[in-house]
Formats: C-alpha cells, sequence, structure tokens
C-alpha cells in the first residue's frame, strides 16, 4: 500500500487549510457546495463537493463541467456575466491554457452532484487566497486560448482561510 494515500485520505478528514463556498448564479440557484484545499509537501490536495449542477435528458449530452480557479477576487458581474469579476483564470506565470495555474480538471456530474479529489503542485495554498473558484457550463476543451471555451461561468466562490 502507498503511503502518500493513507497520508491524503486522513488529510481530507481534517479542517482545509482554505475553502471557497460555491454558490449558483442566478441562472443556477441550485448550484451550492465546498471546495477544500489541504497543503502537502508534495503539492495541494483539492477535494470538490458541489450539488445541484444541470441535468441533461438525454444521456449521450455530457454533464461535465470546466472547473477553474480565476484570478479576479470577487463573485459580482452584471446580467451578461453574473461572475464577471471573478476575471480570467489565474495565471501568474502567463502560461498558455491548458497551463494556467487555475487550470483544473474537469467535474463530471452524477444526477447533478460531483466529487472530486486531486493532487496538483500548481499553486500553494498560500497563492490562492482570495481568488475565485468557477464553475463553467461547458467542458474545456483544453485547447482554446485563452481559455478553452469553457462557456458561461455558472457558481462561484472565494477562497478563503
Amino acid at each position: 500500500m502507498n503511503r502518500n494515500n493513507i497520508g491524503f485520505t486522513a488529510l481530507l478528514r481534517r479542517r482545509p487549510q482554505a475553502g471557497a463556498n460555491i454558490v449558483g448564479s442566478f441562472l443556477y440557484p441550485d448550484i451550492s457546495g465546498f471546495v477544500g484545499f489541504y497543503q502537502t509537501q508534495v503539492g495541494v490536495l483539492v477535494s470538490a463537493n458541489i450539488r445541484g449542477l444541470p441535468t441533461f435528458e438525454d444521456p449521450c449530452e455530457s454533464p461535465i463541467f470546466a472547473f477553474h480557479i480565476h484570478g479576479g477576487e470577487s463573485c459580482t458581474g452584471n446580467e451578461a456575466d453574473p461572475f464577471a469579476d471573478a476575471g480570467t483564470h489565474f495565471n501568474p506565470l502567463g502560461c498558455p491554457h491548458p497551463y494556467h495555474a487555475g487550470d483544473l480538471p474537469p467535474l463530471f456530474s452524477a444526477n447533478g452532484h460531483a466529487y472530486m479529489t486531486f493532487l496538483t503542485n500548481r499553486f500553494n495554498v498560500n497563492e490562492i487566497i482570495g481568488k475565485a473558484v468557477i464553475i463553467h457550463d461547458s467542458t474545456d476543451d483544453f485547447t482554446s486560448q485563452p481559455a478553452g471555451n469553457a462557456g458561461m461561468k455558472i457558481a462561484c466562490g472565494i477562497i478563503r482561510r
């Protein structure tokens, strides 16, 4: 058995060093959840637990949602883009997409619920405090510049200690 897996599992039982309470836009008021960030020696363990995501009647329509950290520090915006002030993807090194520090794996929905835990070394917890976590209404194509053609921002949360 891999020792790191045991350590990560135990870590998830603790309070994260930072987290974001996720809320849906006025068009998606049922979306809610929490994203926790746990600093480790090898990177940041990210755990997302989201509910109320849009569902699809056609089983071939993909309930996959782009998931990013954006560089802005607000979940405010306007009618056309409720989370416009979240800014663009968190990208302190100026890398092309999908190598932004804030480019995260997509959320796969199961009847409106998504749970995911992954490890990343693209940032540390201190670097993302105050930044916005965004869920988009489409998949990220991991190719298009500057943001993967991920669609409309449908949910947001600010990362706090």
